[in-house]
């Protein structure tokens, strides 16, 4: 499990997000906390996507997880999935947008059944332990590609890919 490692300037997404514990409930389905978010943001722009301005690639979502300060005691992270937006001249009231800093990423693509399995635990407890590397933020970004990522439902076809910051260890 190779990654490629690019350097990516402010990566600025406009979306929803949910603040909790997302993973109460196990699996990937439209039931969970954040497939009811993906629901409620694809809804959101079927209806209203042309208010949505200087969308990057509207074939593109983002999910990222951004863990707080408290995440150790209360497990609760903040979960926000969107696109990528070039600007924010103007965002409807609701959404919410994060910018994301300029950084390094270690960028792992998932296929099929991998998509589905403990890959956070691969990447911080294998992985990045004798890679020379270490976490330089505590967030990362699920990037699906709409030519690649065929859906919930399509799992085995599909891949994903996972940009974790990260920076030369200390």
């Amino acid at each position: 499990m190779e990654p490629r490692i690019v350097e990516k300037g402010p990566i600025v997404i406009a979306g929803m997000d949910f603040y909790g514990n997302p993973f109460t409930e196990k699996g990937w389905s439209e039931g969970t906390e954040i497939g009811r978010l993906w629901g409620r943001f694809g809804a959101f722009m079927e209806a209203n996507g042309d208010r949505v301005k200087n969308v990057v690639d509207p074939n593109v979502g983002f999910e990222a997880h951004c863990e707080p300060a408290e995440y150790g005691e209360t497990k609760n992270i903040y979960v926000m999935v969107g696109v990528e937006v070039s600007a924010i001249d103007e965002l409807p009231l609701e959404l919410c947008a994060r910018v994301f800093p300029a950084t390094t990423y270690a960028v792992f693509t998932f296929v099929g059944n991998e998509i589905t399995s403990n890959w956070p635990d691969r990447i911080f407890k294998e992985w990045m332990p004798g890679s020379g590397y270490e976490e330089a933020h505590k967030f990362l970004l699920e990037v699906y590609d709409g030519d690649r990522f065929k859906g919930v439902d399509k799992l085995a076809e599909s891949e994903l890919d996972v940009y974790v910051p990260i920076r030369q260890s200390r």
